[in-house]
């Protein structure tokens, strides 16, 4: 038990006189007395020959926050006796350097401290223009929905965003359910999505069921196939993922709509949409509204991949884009860069995977309100926006840069670009263009895009 004890206390003398704890800073207390703060400062101004005024208490704390936070300072210090003194020349120079980098601290802080400023007056502007307009939303608008909905000043308050809380009810309302699909519905579809899954895993795999020559729906629709969509989607925000809080929903959603629609099934890209659903609806809503968006025009010939039904749409964008945007248009012609090459994935997840998700639901707010149309609008929006950059690109970068378009695109920017775009071609709206377009049949042979055909 004291089989140290001699040999401690015998070095104990020792450690303390080591030289070693001056190599570190750590001096006995018999070898570093402690100075009064007082004689520390007689001390210093009997080295440089300067006497010290602290500043007036209220001047300090102005200028605290422009105090440079670094050792600049050192090189106003004289240099250590065995070393040769600053000349004249030389201590003007370092205090000219050590003013600039003052100065030039302080405007670096100004600028952050307004710019920091400008956000935050920005951010209280936001959220007082949402907690108003949900005022609005709330006492006016739903308890007379029908009719209200078409007024003006409901579709410019419906322009300018739906603030987060009656988003749902606002798009349920707006898409509407001309299928009549209810909970109770839900709920059985569910079941036999659980019972369809338990006898995939049970009997065979999904090579097994190829093999058996099973229909390209419920190959599509198989569990595999949607789990491997789920981990893939919005995976920065992880509540999809295995294990997060809306991995069984999203889940339970889509395999509900595969037994629902097999002719349709389940595509990539669904998802994203069933995701931005139940973000903001409960469960069942969700799956209403997913299944009523999914049977609008567009998206069905978009989801069951009906190539004359997407041609026409391609042409009646590209009707509107030379329209809007003529040299961006010809630009695109020389590299023969047609639609469908970026289209695509921006329709078949209504941008919520291109764009950043709180700008993806301000734009399907107004998607909820103008429809189709609007998806279009938006495309030619971006366009527009990045119109001088895509200009000096050629095709692989362009194709790029539209698969996957900067992060820090905001909403006030795009949706400026947006209300730029004029949907109208020789007094001709987006529905009038399209429906001609529909009527001639060779319309599409014209327009013929390689790249989809491919």
């Amino acid at each position: 038990r004291n089989f140290f004890t001699k040999r401690t206390k015998e070095l104990k003398p020792a450690v303390q006189s080591a030289p070693g704890w001056k190599l570190f800073g750590k001096v006995p207390p018999r070898e570093n007395l402690p100075k009064d703060s007082k004689i520390i400062q007689q001390e210093y101004e009997a080295r440089t020959g300067r006497m010290y005024k602290p500043p007036p208490p209220s001047a300090r704390r102005k200028n605290i926050e422009f105090e440079p936070l670094s050792t600049t300072a050192l090189i106003l210090e004289d240099r250590p006796a065995n070393l040769p003194a600053k000349s004249v020349e030389e201590a003007l120079r370092h205090r000219q350097e050590y003013d600039e980098m003052v100065a030039e601290a302080k405007k670096r802080e100004i600028k952050e401290a307004h710019k920091r400023k400008k956000i935050m007056r920005a951010r209280f502007k936001q959220e007082e223009n949402i907690a108003s307009a949900m005022v609005i939303w709330v006492n006016e608008i739903l308890p007379n929905w029908e009719g209200m909905r078409a007024t003006r000043r409901v579709r410019e308050l419906w322009w300018q965003g739906l603030p987060p809380s009656v988003r749902g009810k606002v798009w349920s309302l707006a898409v509407g359910n001309e299928l009549n699909i209810t909970p109770e519905l839900y709920e059985i579809f569910l079941s036999r999505a659980k019972e369809r899954w338990k006898s995939f895993s049970e009997t065979s795999s999904e090579n097994d069921t190829e093999e058996a020559g099973a229909s390209v729906a419920d190959r599509e629709a198989s569990l595999e196939l949607i789990k491997l969509d789920i981990s893939r989607t919005f995976p920065s925000l992880y509540i999809f993922q295995k294990g997060g809080p809306y991995h069984d929903l999203l889940h339970s959603v889509l395999g509900a709509y595969t037994c629902y629609r097999p002719d349709v099934g389940y595509v990539q890209g669904m998802s994203f949409i069933a995701a931005v659903l139940i973000l903001n609806l409960e469960e069942a809503d969700a799956f209403i509204a997913f299944a009523n968006l999914l049977n609008k025009p567009c998206q069905l010939a978009f989801f069951r991949v009906d190539h004359s039904m997407m041609l026409k749409y391609f042409a009646a964008f590209e009707v509107f884009f030379e329209e809007n945007l003529p040299k961006l248009f010809l630009h695109f012609k020389s590299y023969s860069l047609t639609p469908d090459i970026y289209l695509i994935d921006w329709i078949f997840t209504l941008y919520s995977k291109s764009l950043p998700l709180d700008l993806a639901c301000r734009v399907w707010d107004v998607f909820c309100r103008d429809g189709e149309e609007f998806l279009f609008r938006t495309g030619l929006g971006i366009l527009r926006l990045y119109e001088d950059i895509l200009l000096q690109m050629d095709f692989i970068h362009i194709a790029q840069f539209l698969t996957k378009l900067p992060e820090d695109i905001t909403s006030e920017k795009l949706f400026s670009c947006i209300a730029a775009i004029q949907m109208q071609n020789s007094n001709k709206k987006w529905a009038q263009v399209f429906a001609s377009l529909m009527k001639d049949n060779k319309e599409g042979d014209k327009n013929h895009s390689p790249a989809l055909k491919s």
